[in-house]
């Protein structure tokens, strides 16, 4: 009966610790690319509000002239980047943050 087979207590603590360095070395890598995750998703926001607009205007016949009208029209669920920047619609059809203004 001196046969049974498992991890001995040592075994585990090892493997806790190889599991504990990986996760101190990958939390920080994740967060540092958070900024450019929500950067680039704010530009991919960007193209889609202008595709959407050139859509109504399509649609309609003339360019909406907010970006609260594509809003209302179910063109658009947000006014915002997913990093919270607001954009506003230009007249030529291009999208800038309003911080740009």
């Amino acid at each position: 009966m001196n046969n049974e087979k498992g991890f001995t207590l040592i075994e585990m603590l090892i493997v806790l610790m190889i599991i504990s360095t990986l996760l101190l070395i990958t939390i920080p890598h994740i967060s540092t690319n958070n900024s450019v995750v929500q950067k680039k998703g704010c530009e991919a926001f960007i193209k889609l509000v202008e595709t959407q607009a050139h859509t109504y205007e399509i649609e309609n016949g003339d360019f909406p002239s907010s970006i609260t009208i594509l809003m209302d029209e179910g063109y658009l669920e947000s006014e915002t980047c997913p990093n919270g920047d607001t954009l506003t619609l230009e007249p030529n059809g291009l999208v800038k943050l309003a911080s740009e203004e």
